[in-house]
């Protein structure tokens, strides 16, 4: 974990958080929680308020995400807006915050110069225990309060303002003038200064939960389908005549949906030579095998010399694994053809072969489904599908980390927009 923090490959990009009247005001918000005050004078936050360091000075990493699910969140600045997030429960968390970000900025702006937002992500469950639970959020809803009750205060305003204008002896009424005066000075003019956010409901669309080993959520305009493990709650149980279940297990279903809802971008001559997408799985496939080795071979400096001696020692481990003969091969054909048949592949190995469709409104979630199923690919899961790149992470060798941290430093953090453009053809709109 010491790795990581340092490279800045787990909380990085964080807002730092040290002026004493942000720390007093994050700490309100936290009591509205019925949580304790943190004791630091000094932590970071991402676009929830999520810390990591209130996380371990409170021993709950899920202290804004209690049962995960209806979020909570902190918000201090309009800056947060530009923050990723490193602590969720739901895939798209962060698209919903900057929808809410962008929706209300006028409202956020001027209430965070005096206080500071928070609340809840609303689903319509309160406790995620059956697949049905997931499948009944269709929208959620905002729910915001301040921490000094600025957002109460520019109501009240507003309704002596609106009985000024509407009631004709207002006017004498010395003490709700005063009133109206009293509360201008906290809120400013309510006319000129939207203190109040106007869009509170998002729809809630394709998703990945963390819940029962990871479910993936796919919305199509007659039918939903839901990716997870067989064992999960009401899997082929929850609303059968609106939703298609896929073992997650099963590469071969999976490939087909995905295939099939024009989600995948097969493989082609291209895009993949230009992409270097393959030549970058045919590396992870080697280095999977050396990280089953004891010792791991020096990692130090891999080139192509290294790549054909390494092939040579573990013949046999890397055919049996099967994956990289598969690219091996998959570049001949296209070098040659242009195209594959991906009729004549092996279903269980399809998806090393393929990438998301980079127009496709779902291809973050269908790149993070393909990287969870070539996991040893740890470069696509670290950039699509973090909570497993962390958990595989804990189970790698020591020097394996070494090496895995040293490769994302000096690859994917060097430019992170360009890398997701080259290999996965993504446009620049994620953090």
């Amino acid at each position: 974990m010491n790795r990581l923090l340092e490279a800045e490959l787990i909380y990085g990009r964080l807002l730092p958080i040290r002026e004493p009247h942000l720390v007093a005001r994050y700490n309100k918000a936290l009591v509205a929680f019925g949580l304790p005050a943190t004791k630091l004078t000094e932590f970071n936050i991402d676009i929830t308020g999520f810390s990591p360091q209130v996380a371990a000075e409170l021993g709950d990493p899920d202290y804004l995400d209690p049962l995960k699910v209806n979020r909570r969140f902190i918000i201090l600045t309009p800056e947060q807006d530009n923050l990723p997030v490193v602590h969720t429960s739901f895939s798209n968390t962060a698209g919903l915050m900057h929808e809410f970000f962008a929706a209300n900025a006028r409202a956020i702006h001027a209430i965070t110069l005096k206080d500071t937002l928070y609340g809840e992500i609303e689903d319509s469950v309160s406790e995620v225990k059956t697949l049905d639970d997931l499948l009944s959020i269709n929208e959620v809803k905002f729910k915001v309060l301040s921490a000094e009750d600025l957002l109460g205060k520019a109501g009240q305003l507003r309704q002596l303002c609106d009985a000024l204008v509407t009631s004709p002896d207002a006017w004498r009424d010395d003490a709700m003038l005063e009133r109206m005066v009293s509360l201008a000075k906290e809120t400013g003019d309510i006319r000129q200064n939207t203190l109040v956010p106007d869009k509170l409901v998002f729809r809630h669309d394709a998703f990945w939960a963390d819940h029962f080993g990871g479910v993936f959520v796919f919305v199509d305009e007659k039918i939903t389908t839901v990716i997870c493990d067989p064992d999960a709650p009401g899997f082929r149980r929850s609303r059968p005549w609106q939703v298609s279940y896929i073992s997650i297990h099963d590469g071969a279903q999976v490939g087909d949906f995905l295939a099939r809802t024009n989600r995948l971008e097969l493989p082609r001559a291209s895009w993949v030579e230009s992409s270097g997408l393959f030549a970058h799985r045919l590396e992870m496939a080697l280095l999977s095998v050396a990280a089953t080795l004891d010792p791991v071979p020096d990692l130090a400096r891999i080139d192509a010399v290294w790549m054909q001696t390494f092939l040579h020692r573990n013949a046999k481990a890397i055919n049996e694994c099967g994956v990289y003969p598969l690219l091996q091969e998959a570049l001949r054909t296209l070098a040659r053809t242009g195209n594959l048949r991906m009729a004549d592949i092996d279903p269980k190995l399809r998806l090393w072969l393929v990438r998301a469709e980079p127009g496709h409104a779902d291809q973050w979630l269908t790149n993070r489904l393909i990287a969870h199923l070539t996991a040893d690919d740890f470069v696509s899961r670290f950039v699509f599908d973090k909570q497993g790149f962390y958990r595989a992470y804990d189970q790698y060798p020591e020097a394996y980390r070494d090496y895995v941290v040293s490769r994302l430093s000096d690859t994917y953090l060097k430019d992170k927009a360009a890398f997701r453009k080259r290999l996965y053809g993504l446009g620049d709109d994620h953090a």
